[in-house]
Order: structure tokens, then sequence, then C-alpha cells
């Protein structure tokens, strides 16, 4: 793909949005004719055809034969180049990270899960995050050239439209954290939040592929509750990319302060930080678990902890999986009733917890 075709599509110009449908339209599909297009795109064939000769000028689309029918002349089927160029996904957690690369056709190429990371809300951690994706790319044999965009998952508030983060990271005065990080890195770069991005990626490469599917949620029970929606097919944002912040919504009347700085949020006492602040309070009280040796050795218990202790059924760590579990299945039932969807995918680190 052509840093021209790049910047075109960057611009938003009509016909930059027609080439971008027609990218959308062939990574959902794989392949499609040219009445295909100018169906999708409500243009005619000329035009559609005008369209798929451009992006095969610029090494995005290649032709891949020709559709056998009963009747009449095969048409021919085009489809995404896989080395017209490379995308890099970067999964940000509170003690690792996760980064794989894909060509265009969204076939994963290389993966590499749990890098060590400890994410602080400090300059150093948003450099430390650059030094992973560096070393990555060099594993990886591709030239920066080669890669038209690097996506990082952050938790938080993110707006992906500007590219700020509102949340982690936010102390480089009115620049954007993705051109921040753009600059360093010296290539595309944009954010979102995480749960967005694991949504993303179970519609289109998971529960959602290949299903008559159109609106979908995505619980994320990790450390927090995060929630991302796809609706007629696309990724909600809202108004300022705000969207699906689930674990802030007030249930409770507990008093206990959430790190919005709320009182009540349902995140208070359905995720893993609740969880583990549920255990701890009662192994004190004197309930037996075999975490008691991690407040022995005088450190909290974390997320690794409480996972590591469910897979080997600890009895008071199922009980109190089992409790928020109860709570969480209520709040997604509410959430049915308001979305209706087709699909509800319930996912992070506690999703397997237990089961």
């Amino acid at each position: 793909m052509t840093a021209e075709l790049l910047e075109e599509l960057a611009l938003g110009a009509k016909r930059g949005q027609l080439k971008l449908h027609v990218i959308n339209y062939l990574l959902r599909h794989r392949t499609a004719t040219m009445s295909d297009i100018a169906k999708e795109l409500s243009v005619s064939a000329p035009t559609a055809s005008r369209i798929l000769q451009e992006l095969i000028d610029a090494g995005c689309v290649q032709e891949e034969g020709k559709l056998e029918i009963e009747a009449g002349r095969f048409p021919m089927l085009f489809g995404l180049k896989p080395e017209g160029g490379y995308f890099i996904g970067v999964d940000v957690k509170r003690s690792y990270i996760n980064i794989g690369l894909i060509n265009l056709q969204s076939e994963l190429l290389e993966v590499e899960y749990d890098l060590p990371f400890v994410l602080e809300n400090t300059p150093e951690a948003v450099e430390e995050i650059c030094r992973i994706i560096d070393e990555f790319i060099t594993r990886t044999g591709r030239q920066r050239s080669e890669i038209l965009n690097i996506n990082i998952n952050i938790p938080g508030r993110i707006n992906p439209a500007t590219g700020h983060s509102y949340t982690l990271f936010n102390f480089y005065s009115d620049q954007a954290l993705s051109e921040v990080l753009g600059k360093r890195l010296g290539t595309r770069v944009s954010i979102d939040n995480d749960t967005r991005g694991m949504a993303f990626g179970e519609f289109t490469q998971g529960c959602g592929k290949g299903a008559d599917v159109h609106n979908a949620l995505y619980v994320n029970v990790s450390w927090g509750l995060g929630l991302g929606m796809i609706i007629d097919h696309e990724i909600y944002l809202g108004k300022s990319g705000f969207s699906g912040e689930l674990g802030h919504i007030s249930v409770y009347d507990n008093q206990i302060l959430c790190h919005c700085g709320k009182k009540g949020c349902l995140e208070t006492e359905v995720s893993g930080q609740a969880m583990c602040r549920k255990l701890e309070a009662r192994i004190r009280a004197g309930e037996s678990s075999s975490l008691s040796a991690v407040l022995a050795e005088g450190r909290s218990i974390t997320l690794s902890d409480l996972l590591q202790a469910c897979a080997q059924e600890d009895m008071l760590c199922l009980q109190v999986l089992s409790e928020i579990g109860l709570q969480l299945g209520k709040q997604i039932a509410n959430l049915i009733n308001v979305f209706n969807p087709e699909l509800v995918i319930v996912g992070g680190s506690l999703a397997d917890a237990g089961g």
C-alpha cells in the first residue's frame, strides 16, 4: 500500500471513503466481484472498476481468479493483497503486554504473549511500551515502511478519533498520545480502549466471525469491568469515545471509593480488584484459603494469584467468584434488555476462572 493511498484514506474525502469502504468490505468477505463492489458502494460499474484499479495500482488489492457461474462470462474476483501492508496490535495490561502482527488479509503472522511490563502512569512506562514495540518489529524482520499502522489498546477513557487518552498518559500538554507515540516509533499509531479492541477482535476474528450477527456486546471482566458494543456492524464509540464504562455505573450503596473518584460503582463489587479485596477481607476474618500464605508474606493478593488459586480449586476463591458471577449476570441481563443483541461475549482474565 502506497503512502499516497494512506494519506488519501486519512483525509476522509469522498473517494478516499469509497476506497476505505472497499477495503473494509473485502476484509469481511475476503473476495468480491466488481458488481458486488458496485452494489455495496451504490455506484455505477465503471466507477467501481476505476476504484478497484486504483487500489490495485496502490498495491492494496489483487485479482483472485474468476468466479465460476452456471451461465455467462465468469466474473473476476478481487481480494486484498496479503503483503500489501502489515498492522501491529498491542494490548497493554497491568503486568504484561501482548503484541501481534497481521497482514492486509487479517492473517496473524506473529504473536507474543505476556511480555513483562508494569502499567504505571508515567513517561517511563510510555517509553517502555515503545521499547517493547521496537524490539518486536526487529524480531519480525519487517521494515517500518511496510507497517501501515500500530494500534495500542490501553485501559481507561480513550478518544480514538483524536488520539487522546484521558485516564492514563495524559501529560503531553495539547499533544495527542497517538501523535507522541507515532513520532517516537516512526510510523502511524492509533490508540483505543482495551475493551473495545477486544470486542472488535472477537466480532471480526473470534465468536462473531462468519456468524449472522449485526449487534453484539463484549463484557471484559479483568482487573476492572468494561463493555464493548457492536451496533449494526460498527463499534459504538459515543460522542467522545467514552462509551462502555460499565464498571462505573452507580449500583451499590457500599461507600467504597472507586478509582474514578465516585462511590458505589459496579466495579467496586464486580471485578478482579473487587474479588482480591473481598478475598483479603475474608481471609483476615479467619476463613481458610491457599492465598493466606500471600498475606502472611506481607503482600497483597494479585490477579495472577487469584487465577492460580481458582485453577487449583481453592474453595473460598470459587465461592467469591460465584458471588461475583451472580452479580455480573444480573447486569448482563439488564444490558440484554436495553440492547437486544444477537450475541453476548464474556471475556477478560476472569472469564475462564474456575471453569
